[in-house]
């Protein structure tokens, strides 16, 4: 008897069991498709009490009628509401503010009132003075798709530790032309911040400057602007990182960097137009894709698709590192790097690919272009402004062309020739289809007299410029003859000796010894 009813207690347990898992799915599942359409969360705490009690009476019910005595029922859990005030996650959803992730209806004010929220969360000290500490907040896109009419911007400055992730962002036909779609700064338009080079290298020295921001991620995004303005600004900002983020459709920059500090751009495309190449209407890209008027700064392994200007630096200290551009080419007029800042450059540009498209850098001081490999007569080129070239290395790169008579370094001196020349390093390049210019020449030449001239202008980067000469004559026979450097003038050197003997004469050259 004891048996059958120990059976019949657990059987009724089990259905009993069977039906709360039932009530308890089906009540989540309600909860979470309506947690976002009622406020306050009073509805469902009432739900989960019934529910509790409800299973808690058919326990009792069936521990009266059916269990012995040894088995008594587990105790129900209870519902714990969460601190009043406080979201424990740090993570703002953006869909729960009413942002629609399918793109039909406008986004703007749901997605500022998420940032907002995330501004106004609970902070955890400080960062660098004056900036507080968000404490890792997130703003998630949720995977979705987000149509927007006006730059998303943080309410005010003073912030940091804050991410926004997750998801695409696309100007709306009538978002202003002069925008961009996040806009980290204070001002009321990263438009205005836009300065020429010389003012924004005096702003970006100060060392009286506050800081706006500091630790932004940008993370995990597709930002489309539409042919309406640009991707992202960051204005006066520290520590600001760009990672695995797709920006195209952009008329003015992609990716503006002014003032700050330490903006680190990683695995990103960027790209006027979408395009792998050959495009039919390359003649016609415009825009920048990157363009960075702050110094301390540093762009690795990012691909450059379309763009009138893959990268435009007017500040110094900057890296760049695994850069691929092929945003316009050469020959249509396009720039794949672009160092506008004369007189201090201060850049390092390393195992990249410029690909038909090249660098310029206007008169270098302390320039770096390394292990690098230029695709289809892609060449660099050192402007002249005013005359400057000091502390240059182009070195380990590799050229290939297509037999065109094209040099791999060139000079602007359309402004003025280069007059205040030194440190300047071109050698140990190898080049295919393409002419090798250096600062350092080695040749040789034969002959039967008492004179011996090598010809360097066909190598020699810098024209009329020898600062450096060493040579060896080697006779035939017993001839021990005088000879003596005799000229060095328009980059040819002339050896001579006092009698007529036959001899090869080995020359070695260097435009960029120090003075």
């Amino acid at each position: 008897m004891e048996a059958t009813m120990l059976r019949k207690a657990l059987t009724w347990s089990m259905l009993m069991g069977f039906a709360s898992f039932i009530i308890i799915h089906a009540s989540a599942e309600n909860y979470e498709m309506g947690r976002h359409q009622f406020s306050g969360g009073g509805r469902f705490r009432d739900d989960m009490r019934k529910m509790q009690e409800f299973k808690a009476s058919l326990i009792r019910h069936d521990s009266i009628s059916a269990a012995p005595p040894s088995v008594s029922p587990s105790p129900s859990p209870s519902y714990v509401d969460p601190p009043p005030g406080r979201n424990s996650a740090r993570v703002y959803h953006v869909t729960s503010y009413g942002a629609d992730p399918t793109g039909e209806r406008d986004s703007t004010d749901a997605l500022a009132e998420a940032i907002a929220d995330a501004f106004r969360g609970p902070t955890e000290g400080f960062l660098i003075d004056g900036i507080a500490n968000l404490g890792g907040a997130q703003i998630s896109l949720e995977g979705g798709y987000y149509r927007i009419s006006r730059p998303l911007k943080l309410p005010a400055a003073g912030v940091g530790n804050l991410m926004i992730h997750g998801g695409t962002l696309r100007a709306s036909d009538d978002f202003p032309t002069n925008g961009y779609l996040i806009d980290l700064s204070a001002s009321s338009s990263a438009n205005e911040n836009e300065k020429t080079y010389e003012s924004s290298i005096s702003a970006q020295l100060s060392s009286s400057s506050s800081y706006n921001y500091e630790y932004i991620t940008l993370r995990d995004l597709m930002l489309d602007s539409n042919y309406r303005g640009g991707g992202i600004s960051v204005i006066n900002s520290l520590r600001t990182s760009i990672d695995n983020c797709y920006i195209t459709h952009f008329t003015t920059n992609g990716i503006l960097v002014q003032s700050g500090h330490e903006t680190y751009i990683r695995n990103s495309f960027l790209g006027q137009h979408i395009t792998a190449g050959g495009d039919h209407g390359e003649r016609n890209f415009s825009g920048t894709a990157i363009n960075l008027m702050g110094n301390d700064n540093a762009v690795t392994d990012v691909v450059i698709f379309s763009a009138s200007v893959g990268i435009m630096i007017s500040g110094p200290a900057n890296i760049l590192s695994g850069v691929h551009c092929y945003n316009k080419a050469t020959g249509f007029g396009g720039t794949g790097i672009y160092l506008r800042l004369p007189g201090l450059t201060q850049t390092r540009i390393v195992n990249s690919y410029l690909d038909y498209t090249g660098i310029v850098a206007e008169d270098p001081v302390q320039l770096d272009i390394s292990n690098t490999f230029f695709l289809g007569d892609a060449y660099i080129v050192l402007k002249s402004i005013k005359g400057v070239a000091n502390g240059v290395n182009i070195v380990n790169n590799m050229f290939s062309g297509s037999n065109k008579g094209v040099g791999i370094v060139q000079l602007d001196q359309s402004k003025g020739p280069f007059k205040d020349i030194g440190q300047i390093v071109v050698d140990r390049n190898n080049a295919r289809g393409m002419n090798i210019k250096s600062t350092v020449g080695r040749r040789s030449v034969q002959g039967n007299g008492t004179s011996w001239t090598i010809d360097f202008n066909p190598v020699l980067l810098f024209p009329n410029l020898i600062k450096h000469v060493q040579y060896t004559l080697s006779t035939g026979g017993n001839a021990f003859p005088n000879h003596a450097l005799r000229n060095v003038s328009n980059n040819r050197v002339v050896i001579e000796s006092n009698v007529a003997v036959s001899a090869s004469a080995f020359v070695t050259v260097d435009q960029g010894v120090a003075n």
